[in-house]
This record gives structure tokens, sequence and C-alpha cells, in this order.
């Protein structure tokens, strides 16, 4: 028996990421860590350790698509949790502890998608991830008109 490929639609592109996002997950519940603050500790981590707190809660707003009264909530979980400090008024920084977690769940998360991925041509995944890139411009695009 021969398996056909679908096409590449919402379904299929939904079903990667809940299956993949669950396999973080459990990652993510061994550490103690949300999604959401995984995301922000990479924001963070990627801004060199320091970002403006406004900068943050717009990255997390518009990379989850979540309101900006919860992406401001998961920053001052975060303050609480000892994961950022906040240096000045404006600003959070990586505390020795949240760099500590963020390198755990990177170097984690990497094995993990080296396992995913293992074995698939980079051609197809540039191509795949030139798809997805669209796919998110438009839709970013629908949301903003909508």
């Amino acid at each position: 028996m021969t398996t056909t490929t679908p096409p590449v639609n919402g379904q299929v592109i939904g079903l990667a990421h809940y299956a993949s996002r669950a396999v973080l997950e459990t990652l993510l519940a061994r550490t103690g860590t949300t999604f959401h603050q995984s995301v922000a500790l990479r924001v963070v981590s990627d801004q060199g350790g320091t970002v403006e707190r406004a900068r943050l809660a717009a990255r997390l707003t518009g990379a989850l698509k979540i309101e900006e009264s919860a992406a401001r909530r998961t920053v001052d979980e975060m303050t609480a949790l000892g994961l950022l400090a906040e240096p000045t008024a404006d600003n959070v920084s990586l505390t020795e502890h949240g760099a500590e977690l963020f390198e755990r769940i990177r170097t984690d998360g990497n094995a993990i998608a080296a396992r995913l991925y293992a074995g698939i041509p980079a051609e197809d995944l540039a191509t795949a991830g030139r798809v997805l890139t669209l796919v998110t411009e438009r839709a970013d695009a629908e949301l903003a008109g909508a």
C-alpha cells in the first residue's frame, strides 16, 4: 500500500505544528517553563540578554498572537521567578538562572529538532521554509486588515 503525500494546507501545517509542539512541551514541563516563557527567553537572549520591556511584550504579542496583557503577565511571571531582572524601569535582562535555563532549553530543543528533521533533504527544508514564511506573512496581513 502506498501512502499519498497530501499537498500543504492548513491541516497539514497544523498537524505538524501540534505534534512538534507537544514534543517541545514535554521538554518544557521538565524545566517548569511555559511555552510563552520559553519564547520570551529566546527573545531576550537574541537581543544580547537585555531588552526593553515594551519591546519584549510587543514581540510576544506579535509572535504568539496573544493579547498585550498576556504578554506583560508573562514578563511579570518571569521577573517573579528570577528568570529576568529589571536593571532599569524600562528594561529586563536575563538573570544567571534565566540564561542557564534558556541554554538548557535551546540545547535540548536543538537535539529534538535534529531528530525530527533528520534525513529530510536541505532543498525540501528550504522550500518548506519559503512556503511557510509566505503563509505567515499573508496571515499576518489578514490579521492586520481585520
